[in-house]
């Protein structure tokens, strides 16, 4: 990064507008001393969103005894001019785009529960997404090449591989809470203090897995599984089901969970024994941009707003380099070794120490062969994703469709086809020009 401001780094929000996830990211970084003084430059392209995010840092940071820089930007090039970090929370096509990747799919009979990350809909949101990222790792590229770039929008494991093929960045990572509150959750059902507990989870982002898990030296896991034995109900849930049967914790919802596996979506008794909210995302879409106006008119008319944390890990890794503060963090990076019976290309997530020199990802070695046989399906599909993109094939998209466990499990061969035909026309322009089209067997 930059040394000319070591304590007072350029931080870019991409994607600002997404003012509630941009909320608690500044409450994260205003917590820390270091960062009061930081230059916090916002870019949207909508501009009744920037104005709101702009508002709401400023509030922020008064809230937080800060005194930041903050500076708001409709022009992407310019809001990158310097920055030490990149924080890219974009969302394509907004919630019409993601109704499109619920609503198209369902008319084949096909269930998605969140949509974001595997199946058709992580397909799709990926296609879309790919364009803003190769423009905006060209412009990292050019006007700030020094700068890390801290990915939050998803598809995850699609997304960091096509930045690392598509742009040649190296200084990106991807970053997910989902293994942070996914051991906070297990302390609270196994009622230890989750300060106390020591683990490890590794393997791609919504389908890592808890490789160990203990308190003062003692695994956990032979209290978890005298729980799950006495209550039916904990049972009732894809993750439990998936830990019972492969022996390693998910560290996702089972919301997630169920849609990266051919084994239960399909299955109306499934959906039933496991409570699974077909289309729950949808809802979290609505009550998104309803929080979002909410927060708007609260700033439009002086009203207080609610500042908490959310323990994100972008506002450590920042802390981390610019302090010197070691930190374990979990971290979306290119494979190449780190666990070794998965593809050298895929992205994985791993423990990453970071620190003054940057970020410095775990070695795993090879997961379990359950896991890694789940995993590597997971690859498989994103790979094609990105194959479609980066050699302009729209035959891959196709392919990755058919490889996604779940939408095979459900539709023949056919219909899959032709879903992915009714996809492109329905997200046109979003898609790069050689992905559209209707594309014959």
């Amino acid at each position: 990064m930059s040394t000319a401001h070591p304590t007072a780094p350029k931080i870019v929000f991409v994607g600002a507008g997404s003012v509630v996830f941009t909320q608690g990211l500044l409450a994260d970084l205003f917590a820390f001393d270091e960062l009061k003084s930081a230059h916090i430059a916002l870019h949207d392209i909508d501009a009744e969103r920037l104005a709101t995010a702009r508002a709401a840092a400023e509030y922020i940071a008064a809230e937080r005894g800060a005194r930041p820089r903050v500076t708001a930007h409709a022009d992407r090039r310019e809001a990158l001019e310097g920055a030490d970090f990149v924080i890219n929370i974009v969302q394509v096509g907004m919630g019409e785009a993601t109704r499109t990747d619920f609503e198209v799919p369902a008319r084949y009979g096909l269930r998605q529960t969140i949509g974001d990350t595997l199946g058709v809909g992580g397909i799709f949101r990926a296609l879309r997404t790919f364009p803003l990222l190769k423009a905006l790792g060209e412009d990292i590229a050019e006007v700030c090449p020094d700068a890390w770039l801290l990915n939050y929008t998803n598809p995850m494991a699609m997304n960091v591989q096509y930045l690392a093929e598509a742009t040649g960045l190296t200084r990106v990572v991807g970053l997910c809470h989902s293994v942070y509150w996914t051991i906070q959750g297990l302390c609270e059902l196994l009622k230890v203090p989750y300060e106390e507990v020591t683990y490890q989870a590794a393997g791609v982002n919504h389908q890592a897995w808890v490789l160990r898990l203990e308190h003062e030296g003692a695994d956990l896991h032979p209290r978890l599984d005298a729980l799950i034995a006495e209550d039916p109900q904990l049972r009732r849930r894809v993750r439990m089901d998936m830990y019972r049967r492969l022996g390693h914790y998910p560290t996702e919802t089972s919301e997630h969970s169920s849609e990266y596996v051919p084994w239960y979506l399909h299955h109306d008794s499934e959906i039933d024994r496991l409570r699974l909210p077909v289309g729950a995302y949808l809802g979290i879409v609505d009550e998104n941009v309803a929080e979002y106006e909410r927060t708007r008119d609260a700033l439009a008319c002086g009203a207080p707003l609610t500042v908490e944390g959310t323990m994100e890990y972008a506002p450590q890794i920042i802390h981390s380099m610019v302090t010197g503060t070691p930190r374990t963090v979990y971290g979306n990076v290119p494979n190449h070794g780190l666990i070794e019976n998965l593809p050298a290309r895929g992205t994985v997530e791993v423990p990453c120490l970071v620190d003054s020199a940057g970020l410095q990802p775990t070695r795993i070695g090879s997961l379990p062969p359950q896991l890694a046989a789940l995993n590597r399906a997971y690859l498989s599909t994103t790979d094609l994703v990105v194959r479609a993109a980066t050699e302009d094939d729209p035959r891959h998209i196709r392919h990755a469709a058919m490889a996604d466990p779940a939408t095979a499990a459900t539709l023949r061969v056919e219909e899959i086809w032709q879903l992915c035909d009714d996809m492109v026309r329905a997200h046109g322009d979003r898609l790069q020009p050689g992905l559209r089209g209707a594309l014959a067997p």
